[in-house]
């Protein structure tokens, strides 16, 4: 028994933008509400408990079933179909971050229950923002646009969500309080659960189908049992050497930028009498110009050498930013190294998104966009950690030239290793379902009419 991709559309289907716009709307609303509730839900502890380790626990607490549920999610999504398990998780978090500010009202939210809660809305987390992503590259074929634009577009979609987040986030706090934050986040969770269950077209977002060799339909005690599903995308995983380079690249600046937002800059900002006035000058200077980026490759990234602008990227949103603040700089050189790092991340994630969809059967997005994720984000909840000690032990200074010269030397001399001229080999082609490679599409063509097979990226957090 094997098991076959949902077919793409046809290319004389007609064009429709919906499901894009739907796919990209449930995004919006999701990763705005969870950028709201990144400001609120440490606030609250930090004002309820007084203690900067619970609040630190508290983060640990989210983050953590979120990678270690996204990474067994993947057959799950597959078996299922991504639409399901998106409407699904997103109402389970709607459900869940809703009972804190309302039992926080009644008096009975202890904090052991606060930290159930958090973990529940960071397990089911997971699996729905990879759901989401496995949608968009069928909503690319459907709507008949580059990859790349696609996936450019799902990248401003993150960009604006992480720049408007935490300003609508800062001035709930400011005007009501730090509950009516994580009541927006409950109710973007519900939005963004209705918008897939009704929004998107009949037939998108079904699960993998499986079939007999000879092609007879197979019956339900035919389908695959979830290890198998598993191991099938661990081994597809790993017969990639690109794709396995991308995550470690990716594994340990999405460490180091975690270390970096979470305890570096805030203790610059103490350190150099900012205080948070200057957090929010630069997260603004960094987001907007992303936002920025992201446009600029959504238009022409598809025509773009990617290997030379994927590192040119890295080279700017990298290791300058740990330098300009450990080499005490102006701020107005501080914001302009960040709008140069900003602007430059914001072409990664389409041309990674695009050069990795092209890689991987269909009917592997689920299981191996699940591991790639989960692998790329699994030093996301140590960032942290490892930075505030190291600062306790070194100090500061020393820790920001040391960050930094790992970013150079993660980022460019990764960019070495001769898989990386896979970049660019694959472009414009796709593989079946056996994973052969396949001819290139017609110009105009939907993207899978091809026999395209594309995965979920590895998630960036630049």
């Amino acid at each position: 028994m094997t098991v076959a991709p949902v077919p793409a559309p046809r290319a004389s289907a007609p064009r429709t933008l919906r499901p894009l716009v739907g796919v990209l709307g449930a995004m919006a609303v999701s990763l705005t509400g969870t950028r709201v509730s990144a400001i609120a839900l440490p606030w609250f502890v930090l004002a309820t408990t007084g203690s900067a380790t619970m609040t630190g626990l508290v983060a640990f607490v989210e983050m953590t079933p979120y990678v270690l549920v996204k990474a067994l999610a993947g057959p799950v999504i597959d078996r299922l179909g991504p639409r399901a398990v998106s409407w699904t998780t997103d109402a389970v978090s709607a459900v869940a971050a809703g009972l804190i500010p309302l039992l926080h009202g009644l008096d009975v939210l202890p904090f052991w229950l606060l930290l159930v809660l958090v973990g529940l809305v960071g397990a089911v987390r997971g699996p729905g923002d990879l759901a989401k992503e496995v949608m968009v590259p069928e909503a690319a074929d459907r709507a008949r646009v580059p990859l790349e634009r696609a996936t450019g577009l799902a990248g401003v979609t993150e960009r604006l969500a992480s720049t408007v987040g935490p300003a609508v986030g800062g001035s709930l706090i400011a005007l009501v309080g730090p509950m009516a934050g994580l009541t927006v986040n409950a109710i973007a969770f519900a939005l963004g659960s209705l918008v897939i269950g009704l929004v998107l077209p009949a037939g998108m977002g079904r699960p993998a189908v499986a079939v007999q060799p000879a092609g007879g339909a197979a019956g339900p005690e035919e389908q695959p049992g979830y290890w198998q599903m598993f191991r099938e995308g661990f081994t597809f995983l790993r017969s990639e050497p690109l794709m396995l380079t991308v995550i470690v690249m990716i594994g340990v600046t999405n460490l180091l930028d975690a270390g970096f937002m979470t305890v570096l800059v805030p203790v610059w900002a103490q350190e150099s009498g900012g205080g948070p006035g200057a957090i929010g000058l630069t997260g603004s200077a960094w987001g907007i110009a992303a936002v920025c980026g992201s446009l600029i490759a959504a238009a022409v990234a598809h025509r773009l050498p990617r290997r030379a602008v994927f590192f040119a990227g890295f080279l700017l949103c990298g290791a300058p930013r740990f330098l300009v603040l450990a080499l005490d700089a102006p701020m107005g050189v501080v914001l302009a190294v960040f709008a140069v790092g900003g602007f430059g991340s914001g072409f990664l994630n389409p041309i990674l998104g695009a050069m990795t969809f092209e890689r991987v059967p269909r009917h592997l997005l689920g299981r191996v966009g699940a591991l790639g994720d989960s692998l790329a984000w699994a030093g996301i909840p140590l960032g942290g950690l490892l930075a505030g000690g190291a600062v306790a032990l070194t100090g500061l200074i020393p820790v920001l030239f040391v960050c930094g010269g790992l970013y150079f030397a993660t980022t460019m001399l990764a960019g070495l290793r001769p898989e990386w001229r896979e970049m660019d080999r694959l472009r414009g082609r796709g593989r079946g379902p056996a994973g052969s490679v396949g001819e290139a599409a017609e110009p105009g063509a939907p993207d899978g009419a091809a026999a395209v097979g594309e995965p979920a990226r590895p998630t960036l957090s630049t």
